[in-house]
């Protein structure tokens, strides 16, 4: 037969090793969530980056393309977001190639994780097309 007294013993036990370990998971739940959220950043980054070279190919203003970019990223703030494309509207001839690329800075949005990775990451996308 078990005794309750070597019950009670474990049932405390337990309750300090989950309070020890509770802080560990809620820190690793914390990074899986941000870094989702900084994934989905990277892959609306070169979305519109391969989206506004498509535009640009086809004889498309650098104003039209930074249009669509800010129109089909609206996840993404615009005031971290820096658009290169190069070479310039004049420039463009056909055969050359245009490069559209998209640096922003993603804003960590969790406080304990924004104090690891130092508040800020760079995300950068670039995509290269033959113009036509």
């Amino acid at each position: 037969m078990i005794s309750t007294k070597h019950l009670r013993n474990e049932k405390g036990q337990s309750l300090i090793e989950f309070s020890i370990i509770l802080p560990l998971l809620l820190l690793l739940l914390m990074g899986i969530f941000e870094f989702g959220l900084m994934l989905n950043s990277y892959l609306t980054i070169h979305n519109s980056a391969r989206e506004g070279a498509r535009l640009g190919i086809v004889s498309a203003s650098d104003s039209e393309i930074n249009e669509l970019i800010t129109n089909i990223s609206p996840t993404l703030d615009t005031e971290n977001l820096i658009v290169n494309i190069t070479p310039s509207e004049g420039s463009r001839k056909s055969g050359g190639t245009l490069t559209v690329e998209l640096i922003y800075n993603y804003q960590v949005t969790i406080p304990i994780i924004s104090n690891i990775l130092s508040g800020v990451v760079v995300l950068k996308g670039q995509t290269s097309m033959r113009i036509e």
